[in-house]
């Protein structure tokens, strides 16, 4: 039995999210072109320092450059918007978003610590013209400023502009699945930065075989989020269950690449100011059916947002001529 979609089939459906987008496109010569981006998901509308979420994150295969997730698995917490690039572009995008969370809180850096912001990335060297390092701060800080909560874009923008998936052009996409337990409804949703795979590797499509035109193994960022009650153990649960969703449509989770998962709730927020010395939550017990609901939820949606990233995606052009294709799908 396959799950219900969310109204919008976006990771947007979870109250509160709102994902944004700058992309980056300029053909500079013969030889040069810019083709990049940055996306940024917020987890809330709110204040993300002071009202942090629950988070977890599991590493499928390791060859991949973040920012921020020592913290989020050592704290359980998220506390800035998770920000999705390429691979040399990690750095401004940190700064960018430390900018823009400093203008949010005045308290920041003094009586209120410091911040750690979490980034992702993606190997987008064959289209885009990388050594440029084209992405700057305020590029990060324009993708948080253009985030909503509407259905996002997906295909070929913002940190999925030079991005390839089995052979053809892939990049963002997202689902959502609906979950039903004791007569209430959650709401788990995926976005990805899909950056992997052979023609041939494809399970969902029957892809004309051809030679892969990128020579590194490829890399996935993916973003788990719900409104299901749960604490960062079952949330780094909830995250490993994106790799079935990876195997689903024909991943191999190969030697060079970076497959990584981050999952967050909205529910139980950590109020950074709480004068209490001791907390408590209401979260979902593990062994109730709707757990085992949540897991197909992951699996179905990180299966279906990696299609949606090429279903979605244009031809491109990139550095040199490079032309990646459309999927054929």
């Amino acid at each position: 039995m396959v799950l219900q979609k969310g109204e919008k089939n976006c990771i947007t459906d979870v109250g509160g999210v709102k994902v944004g987008h700058k992309t980056l496109y300029e053909v500079i010569n013969e030889e040069e072109t810019i083709c990049s981006g940055v996306t940024a998901i917020l987890p809330h509308s709110g204040n993300l320092f002071y009202e942090k979420v629950r988070a977890a994150s599991y590493v499928i295969n390791g060859y991949g450059k973040t920012s921020g997730l020592v913290q989020v698995d050592e704290l359980g917490l998220i506390e800035s918007p998770i920000m999705l690039t390429n691979t040399f572009s990690i750095g401004p995008v940190i700064e960018g978003t430390v900018t823009y969370m400093l203008e949010q809180n005045n308290e920041l850096g003094n009586s209120a610590g410091t911040l750690n912001v979490v980034v992702g990335e993606c190997n987008d060297g064959f289209l885009n013209s990388m050594r440029l390092q084209s992405v700057k701060p305020e590029h990060a800080i324009e993708a948080i400023q253009h985030a909503k909560s509407s259905a996002s874009e997906q295909g070929a923008v913002g940190a999925g502009k030079g991005m390839i998936c089995f052979g053809y052009k892939g990049g963002i996409g997202t689902a959502s699945r609906i979950v039903t337990a004791a007569k209430v409804k959650y709401t788990v949703g995926c976005l990805v930065l899909s950056n992997f795979g052979k023609s041939s590797d494809a399970l969902f499509a029957d892809f004309p075989k051809k030679k892969n035109p990128n020579s590194t193994d490829g890399s996935i960022m993916i973003v788990i989020a719900t409104d299901a009650p749960l604490y960062d153990r079952q949330l780094k649960r909830m995250a490993k269950r994106t790799a079935a969703g990876l195997g689903r449509v024909g991943s191999h989770m190969d030697n060079g690449s970076g497959d990584i998962a981050i999952a967050f709730s909205t529910a139980n927020t950590y109020q950074h100011n709480a004068n209490n010395h001791l907390d408590s939550i209401t979260y979902l017990r593990d062994d109730h059916k709707a757990m085992s609901q949540l897991f197909q939820a992951v699996a179905e949606a990180t299966e279906e947002a990696i299609i949606n990233s090429l279903r979605f995606a244009d031809t491109t052009v990139g550095q040199q001529g490079r032309v990646i294709e459309k999927a054929p799908l």
